[in-house]
Protein backbone atom coordinates (compact mmCIF):
# COMPACT_ATOMS: atom_id res chain seq x y z
CA UNK A 1 0.00 0.00 0.00
CA UNK A 2 1.27 3.39 -0.69
CA UNK A 3 0.81 6.45 0.89
CA UNK A 4 -0.04 9.51 -0.40
CA UNK A 5 2.51 11.70 -1.50
CA UNK A 6 1.53 14.62 1.08
CA UNK A 7 1.86 12.01 3.78
CA UNK A 8 5.12 10.43 2.43
CA UNK A 9 6.35 14.16 2.48
CA UNK A 10 5.43 14.95 5.76
CA UNK A 11 7.08 12.15 7.76
CA UNK A 12 10.62 13.08 5.22
CA UNK A 13 10.45 16.13 6.78
CA UNK A 14 9.81 15.20 10.17
CA UNK A 15 12.00 12.27 11.04
CA UNK A 16 12.31 12.63 14.27
CA UNK A 17 8.31 12.86 15.12
CA UNK A 18 8.33 9.71 13.02
CA UNK A 19 11.49 7.73 15.11
CA UNK A 20 9.15 9.17 18.33
CA UNK A 21 6.40 7.59 17.39
CA UNK A 22 8.09 4.08 16.32
CA UNK A 23 9.67 4.36 20.15
CA UNK A 24 6.48 4.66 21.55
CA UNK A 25 4.82 1.78 19.98
CA UNK A 26 7.38 -0.11 20.75
CA UNK A 27 7.33 0.36 24.26
CA UNK A 28 3.48 -0.39 24.13
CA UNK A 29 3.82 -3.57 23.04
CA UNK A 30 6.87 -4.39 25.28
CA UNK A 31 5.04 -3.51 28.21
CA UNK A 32 1.77 -5.70 27.29
CA UNK A 33 4.38 -8.53 26.75
CA UNK A 34 5.63 -7.89 30.04
CA UNK A 35 2.43 -7.60 31.74
CA UNK A 36 1.47 -10.93 30.25
CA UNK A 37 4.41 -12.89 31.39
CA UNK A 38 4.21 -11.63 34.89
CA UNK A 39 0.42 -12.94 34.99
CA UNK A 40 1.03 -16.17 33.88
CA UNK A 41 4.01 -16.13 35.98
CA UNK A 42 1.96 -14.97 39.32
CA UNK A 43 -0.76 -17.56 38.70
CA UNK A 44 2.07 -20.59 38.71
CA UNK A 45 3.30 -18.71 42.01
CA UNK A 46 -0.08 -18.72 43.89
CA UNK A 47 -1.69 -21.58 42.33
CA UNK A 48 -3.92 -19.59 41.06
CA UNK A 49 -7.44 -21.68 41.46
CA UNK A 50 -5.70 -24.72 43.23
CA UNK A 51 -6.92 -24.85 46.60
CA UNK A 52 -6.89 -27.29 49.92
CA UNK A 53 -10.09 -27.98 51.81
CA UNK A 54 -9.03 -27.77 55.24
CA UNK A 55 -9.86 -31.29 57.89
CA UNK A 56 -11.65 -31.70 60.88
CA UNK A 57 -9.25 -31.63 63.58
CA UNK A 58 -11.33 -30.55 66.15
CA UNK A 59 -11.50 -32.91 69.48
CA UNK A 60 -8.49 -34.48 67.97
CA UNK A 61 -4.77 -34.72 70.64
CA UNK A 62 -2.54 -31.85 69.62
CA UNK A 63 -0.05 -33.92 67.73
CA UNK A 64 -2.72 -35.81 65.98
CA UNK A 65 -4.06 -32.63 64.30
CA UNK A 66 -0.64 -31.33 63.20
CA UNK A 67 0.32 -34.66 61.75
CA UNK A 68 -2.31 -34.24 60.01
CA UNK A 69 -2.40 -30.79 58.92
CA UNK A 70 0.95 -30.86 57.73
CA UNK A 71 0.66 -33.98 55.80
CA UNK A 72 -1.81 -31.86 53.89
CA UNK A 73 -0.01 -28.99 53.45
CA UNK A 74 -0.89 -26.33 56.20
CA UNK A 75 1.45 -24.77 58.40
CA UNK A 76 0.37 -25.11 62.13
CA UNK A 77 0.01 -22.42 64.74
CA UNK A 78 -0.61 -23.07 68.76
CA UNK A 79 -3.00 -19.80 68.70
CA UNK A 80 -4.18 -20.53 72.78
CA UNK A 81 -4.44 -23.13 75.41
CA UNK A 82 -7.48 -22.86 78.05
CA UNK A 83 -8.21 -24.54 80.83
CA UNK A 84 -11.14 -27.22 80.38
CA UNK A 85 -11.95 -30.15 82.58
CA UNK A 86 -14.18 -31.51 80.62
CA UNK A 87 -11.37 -32.69 77.79
CA UNK A 88 -8.18 -34.29 78.20
CA UNK A 89 -4.93 -32.04 78.11
CA UNK A 90 -3.44 -31.39 74.98
CA UNK A 91 -7.35 -31.45 72.87
CA UNK A 92 -7.88 -29.04 70.52
CA UNK A 93 -10.82 -27.21 70.81
CA UNK A 94 -10.89 -24.97 68.12
CA UNK A 95 -9.48 -24.57 65.24
CA UNK A 96 -9.43 -21.54 62.55
CA UNK A 97 -10.25 -21.69 59.71
CA UNK A 98 -12.84 -24.11 60.50
CA UNK A 99 -13.24 -27.46 58.93
CA UNK A 100 -14.21 -27.54 55.22
CA UNK A 101 -12.99 -24.05 54.21
CA UNK A 102 -11.00 -23.93 51.02
CA UNK A 103 -7.84 -21.98 51.24
CA UNK A 104 -4.47 -21.96 49.56
CA UNK A 105 -2.25 -24.70 50.03
CA UNK A 106 0.78 -23.68 52.91
CA UNK A 107 -1.87 -21.28 55.13
CA UNK A 108 -1.49 -21.21 58.50
CA UNK A 109 -4.42 -23.17 60.75
CA UNK A 110 -4.15 -21.67 64.58
CA UNK A 111 -5.30 -24.37 66.71
CA UNK A 112 -6.63 -24.12 70.57
CA UNK A 113 -6.50 -26.76 72.86
CA UNK A 114 -7.08 -27.42 76.41
CA UNK A 115 -4.01 -26.74 79.02
CA UNK A 116 -1.99 -29.33 80.27
CA UNK A 117 -1.66 -27.43 83.59
CA UNK A 118 -4.86 -25.21 85.59
CA UNK A 119 -4.60 -21.93 84.68
CA UNK A 120 -2.99 -19.36 87.76
CA UNK A 121 -5.03 -16.63 89.40
CA UNK A 122 -3.61 -13.99 91.50
CA UNK A 123 -5.46 -13.64 94.78
CA UNK A 124 -6.27 -10.10 95.81
CA UNK A 125 -7.13 -8.55 99.40
CA UNK A 126 -10.47 -10.29 100.38
CA UNK A 127 -9.89 -10.10 104.27
CA UNK A 128 -12.25 -7.35 105.94
CA UNK A 129 -15.27 -7.82 103.29
CA UNK A 130 -18.41 -9.51 103.44
CA UNK A 131 -18.66 -12.96 102.45
CA UNK A 132 -20.54 -11.70 99.77
CA UNK A 133 -18.18 -9.86 98.32
CA UNK A 134 -15.06 -12.17 98.43
CA UNK A 135 -17.05 -15.00 96.75
CA UNK A 136 -17.73 -12.92 93.80
CA UNK A 137 -14.24 -11.66 93.50
CA UNK A 138 -13.31 -15.52 93.40
CA UNK A 139 -15.73 -16.96 91.08
CA UNK A 140 -15.16 -13.99 88.62
CA UNK A 141 -11.62 -15.36 88.84
CA UNK A 142 -13.06 -18.22 88.10
CA UNK A 143 -12.59 -20.11 91.32
CA UNK A 144 -15.79 -22.49 92.05
CA UNK A 145 -14.54 -24.45 95.12
CA UNK A 146 -15.09 -22.02 97.83
CA UNK A 147 -15.54 -23.44 101.35
CA UNK A 148 -16.82 -20.91 104.38
CA UNK A 149 -16.52 -22.00 107.75
CA UNK A 150 -18.26 -20.16 110.59
CA UNK A 151 -16.03 -18.47 113.24
CA UNK A 152 -16.84 -16.50 116.87
CA UNK A 153 -16.55 -13.12 116.33
CA UNK A 154 -18.86 -10.05 116.65
CA UNK A 155 -18.51 -9.05 113.62
CA UNK A 156 -20.96 -11.29 111.43
CA UNK A 157 -20.56 -12.04 108.16
CA UNK A 158 -17.10 -10.68 107.94
CA UNK A 159 -14.07 -12.51 106.03
CA UNK A 160 -11.43 -12.51 108.73
CA UNK A 161 -9.40 -15.12 107.09
CA UNK A 162 -8.43 -16.82 103.72
CA UNK A 163 -6.78 -20.04 103.06
CA UNK A 164 -6.02 -23.27 101.21
CA UNK A 165 -5.09 -26.51 102.07
CA UNK A 166 -4.99 -25.11 105.47
CA UNK A 167 -1.97 -22.32 104.73
CA UNK A 168 -3.26 -18.78 104.65
CA UNK A 169 -3.26 -16.92 101.41
CA UNK A 170 -1.71 -13.40 101.55
CA UNK A 171 -3.22 -10.67 98.90
CA UNK A 172 -0.97 -11.50 95.24
CA UNK A 173 -0.51 -15.07 96.07
CA UNK A 174 -0.62 -17.26 92.80
CA UNK A 175 -3.00 -20.57 92.92
CA UNK A 176 -4.55 -22.96 90.22
CA UNK A 177 -8.24 -21.85 89.34
CA UNK A 178 -9.46 -25.11 90.76
CA UNK A 179 -8.49 -25.02 94.09
CA UNK A 180 -10.69 -24.87 96.90
CA UNK A 181 -10.32 -21.92 98.97
CA UNK A 182 -11.58 -21.65 102.56
CA UNK A 183 -13.27 -18.29 104.07
CA UNK A 184 -13.38 -17.75 107.81
CA UNK A 185 -16.57 -15.84 108.05
CA UNK A 186 -17.43 -14.07 111.25
CA UNK A 187 -20.90 -15.77 113.22
CA UNK A 188 -21.86 -12.43 115.24
CA UNK A 189 -22.28 -12.34 118.64
CA UNK A 190 -25.93 -11.81 120.51
CA UNK A 191 -26.10 -7.85 121.12
CA UNK A 192 -24.76 -6.30 124.07
CA UNK A 193 -28.24 -4.90 125.27
CA UNK A 194 -29.82 -8.55 124.77
CA UNK A 195 -27.30 -10.21 126.83
CA UNK A 196 -28.01 -7.29 129.58
CA UNK A 197 -31.20 -7.69 129.44
CA UNK A 198 -31.25 -11.72 130.03
CA UNK A 199 -29.20 -10.97 133.09
CA UNK A 200 -31.61 -8.63 134.44
CA UNK A 201 -34.17 -10.84 134.48
CA UNK A 202 -32.18 -13.29 136.00
CA UNK A 203 -31.64 -11.23 138.73
CA UNK A 204 -34.49 -10.27 139.48
CA UNK A 205 -36.42 -13.55 139.90
CA UNK A 206 -37.93 -13.62 143.40
CA UNK A 207 -37.56 -17.30 145.17
CA UNK A 208 -41.34 -17.59 146.40
CA UNK A 209 -40.69 -21.03 147.35
CA UNK A 210 -40.99 -20.71 151.63
CA UNK A 211 -44.08 -18.99 151.04
CA UNK A 212 -45.62 -22.81 150.31
CA UNK A 213 -43.53 -24.58 153.22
Amino acid sequence: MEFPESIANFWQRHPFLRALLMNIGLIIVVTIVILWIALIWLDSWTNHGEYETVPQVKGLSYDVAVGQLESAGFVVELADSVYDVKNRPGTVVDQNPKEGTKVKDGREVYLTITAFEPKQVVVPMLTDVSERQARSVLEALGIKNIRVVKVPSEYKDLVLRVSREGVPLIPGARIPVNSTVTLDVGEGYASVDTVEVEKTSASEEVDYSHYFD
